[in-house]
């Protein structure tokens, strides 16, 4: 809820003028009531509530005047230098070897992101590390999650262009370039308008030479697979979700290229819902790695339907990465293109097995057998 703050003097002409905004939810109500035009009063009648600041008048000659109301929140923490912030690991225990290190680090990665790759070695009650924890080993910790991020994009972006090329082939089994603009094909008749129109911003959003080209020769027209070279991961996933099943529907041929075995050894298509839950989790995940966000040691919040097989019994309380890597593993572009990522995967858990764990990433002892195809 917001309420509008206003500034009156009628006296020197200044109306009943709003002056600007303020959040119910961050920052103290201030109004300010109307006073008549034809007042001869020169000043204006200001009610406050609670401010936590000082109200700032700037007069000027003439009795004129302008208004700043401080109301901002004060955040209770303080700013730390460098030199602070290293000192706020030694003083909670953490051993530093080398300073200059930790300077390079906390000036080129940072003290709040380093954060995340330590919090789990911190006891907030003590205020303390655990015994034994090494700033380079933080350090080590970052560098291995950064390279974990570039191995799993890679394989995404292997998995995003296969589905597009695959999801245009389902659609032009209908035998139309512009088939996006055929709603029979789709079974939710609003969320198809709705993606249309996303699907439409993203296209003017383009420079693609390939999209220009269709403006100027073909009457602004787009073919689907143009199309899908523009939309986003989480758009081409709102596609596929309100796709149409059954025998000889475009979802039915994209998802013949993602069989599973079943229990009794028979290839089966993923159900939609299962299919998507798949996409939208591989969505996630990628959005993650593109915004160099941790990946090592979270709670990764989406549920991809996970085959029996796969399951950890124990279900775990939050998925993680395990999870997103079996959707992955589901979607994979070819067998030989997994087989590289889950040989590259292997040898950096290899490489960082001092100081990592791998139940941080939901990985069960055995998550070679369930990664391998």
């Amino acid at each position: 809820m917001y309420h509008h703050y206003y500034l009156q003097r009628p006296d020197i002409g200044i109306p009943h003028v709003k002056i600007g905004i303020i959040s119910k939810k961050q920052w103290k109500v201030a109004d300010f009531y109307k006073r008549k035009l034809d007042s001869n009063i020169g000043n204006c009648i200001i009610i406050l509530t609670e401010p936590t600041t000082p109200l700032i008048f700037h007069a000027q000659p003439g009795g004129t005047f302008s208004f700043m109301g401080c109301f901002m929140y004060q955040y209770p923490k303080q700013i730390l230098t460098i030199e602070q912030q290293i000192q706020s690991y030694t003083d909670a225990g953490m051993i530093i070897t080398s300073r200059s290190d930790v300077e390079n680090a906390l000036n080129s990665v940072g003290f709040y992101r380093l954060r995340g790759y330590c919090f789990h070695l911190y006891d907030n009650a003590a205020k303390k590390y655990v015994s034994g924890t090494r700033f380079e080993d933080v350090l080590k910790l970052y560098y291995f999650d950064r390279e974990l991020s570039c191995l799993i994009f890679s394989m995404i972006s292997k998995i995003e262009v296969s589905l597009r090329v695959r999801l245009v082939e389902s659609l032009l089994i209908h035998r139309e370039p512009l088939v996006l603009q055929d709603s029979s094909i789709f079974k939710d008749k609003k969320l198809y308008w709705q993606n249309m129109s996303t699907i439409a911003s993203e296209i003017a959003r383009s420079n693609d030479v390939f999209i220009k080209h269709n403006f100027n020769n073909h009457d602004g027209e787009v073919p689907v697979w143009a199309i899908v070279e523009v939309l986003s991961f989480g758009t081409l996933s709102k596609i596929i979700k309100n796709l149409k099943t059954g025998t000889g529907s475009s979802y039915s041929v994209l998802a013949a290229n993602y069989q599973y075995k079943s229990q009794k050894g028979n290839l089966v298509n993923p159900s939609k819902k299962m299919f998507t839950s798949w996409v939208q989790g591989v969505s996630i995940l990628r959005n993650m790695c593109a915004h160099n966000s941790r990946i090592y040691n979270r709670t990764i919040h989406t549920t991809p339907e996970i085959l029996d097989v796969d399951k950890i019994i124990p279900m775990p309380a939050h998925n993680g990465l395990y999870q997103i890597l079996l959707a992955m593993k589901y979607l994979r572009s070819s067998d030989e293109e997994w087989k590289e990522f889950v040989y590259e995967f292997d040898k950096l858990i290899e490489k960082n097995n001092s100081i990592i764990n791998i139940a941080s990433m939901n990985l069960p002892t055995d998550w070679k057998s369930h990664l391998s195809v």
